[in-house]
């Protein structure tokens, strides 16, 4: 059987019609082939679509089903056309990030996911809380479509864009010593009770902010260790110690905590957009990076 969707229009408009004459006019084409193209499909389905006289044509009831069907296959294919092209638009389809903690805080990240939500409302965004290390497999093997993460070693396979380089802060109880100061060198946290990440979490903000330290040769005494920043910040708030967070954080406002800007030109943090050089990316997803490396064009 060889039925082609042509055929299904063609016997569609004379149903519709009941009328050879005007199906072909509907269709912008002469009666004769129309008429040799209806026979033609019933002759592959072995059955009489058209009760035909000399002056009407009618539906059998083998006809009238095959209205009711080929109405729904024309239906069908119209909608998984649409739905290819929103695809291809980016219009609909899945988006799966992976995100460090710190992402929500950071503007650049929170205000591309709302206009991205806002543009493409029939793309699923599926967002997974995951640290920088712990990405890079995800990012490979296809689970996840994009990462948000800190600067890191990446495999060959990743390719990655800047998104933005935040300074970093001294977070200390309000009544601490250094509490008021405008800015201090990190030389000033040396002995100083340090609540920090646990090295065992495999965050990227680990490694950078103990390589911040011993380059200016300070060894610090790590008495609290959580894995979640913002546990961090709440042990500062209970004066269990201080700690070094990127500045984003700032924005989780805590009444017991003071940010002190660091004076070292190299205490900072950059934050990278990731994705895999080897999958090719959906429309959806380069919408997304687009916003939010918008910062950068």
């Amino acid at each position: 059987m060889n039925i082609e969707l042509r055929h299904l229009r063609y016997f569609i408009a004379v149903a519709e019609e009941l009328h050879f004459g005007r199906a072909a006019q509907r269709l912008n084409i002469s009666q004769p082939p129309l008429s040799q193209q209806i026979q033609n499909l019933e002759q592959q389905i072995g059955a009489r679509l058209f009760a035909r006289t000399n002056r009407n044509v009618q539906l059998t009831a083998a006809g009238m089903q095959f209205l009711t069907d080929a109405r729904q296959i024309m239906q069908n294919v119209s909608s998984a056309a649409d739905k290819a092209a929103r695809l291809h638009r980016g219009d609909e389809g899945e988006l799966r990030i992976g995100f460090t903690s710190s992402a929500p805080f950071i503007s650049t990240v929170s205000d591309a996911l709302f206009t991205f939500r806002q543009r493409y409302p029939g793309v699923h965004i599926r967002m997974q809380e995951i640290n920088t290390r712990q990405q890079i497999a995800p990012l490979n093997e296809g689970r996840l479509d994009l990462g948000v993460m800190r600067n890191t070693p990446l495999s060959e396979t990743l390719d990655h864009q800047l998104m933005l380089r935040e300074p970093l802060f001294a977070v200390v109880h309000r009544a601490h010593r250094l509490a008021g100061r405008d800015m201090i060198s990190v030389r000033d946290l040396d002995g100083e009770p340090l609540v920090f990440f646990d090295p065992q979490v495999g965050t990227a903000l680990y490694s950078e902010t103990m390589a911040l330290l011993q380059r200016y040769a300070i060894h610090p005494a790590i008495t609290q260790e959580a894995g979640e920043a913002m546990t961090i910040l709440g042990l500062v708030a209970t004066g269990m110690g201080v700690s070094i967070l990127p500045a984003s954080f700032r924005r989780a406002r805590l009444e017991e905590v003071n940010w002190i800007p660091l004076q070292e030109q190299d205490a900072w943090s950059e934050v990278w957009l990731v994705w895999s050089k080897q999958r090719e990316a959906s429309a959806a997803m380069k919408h997304m990076k687009n916003l939010m490396l918008k910062t950068l064009s």
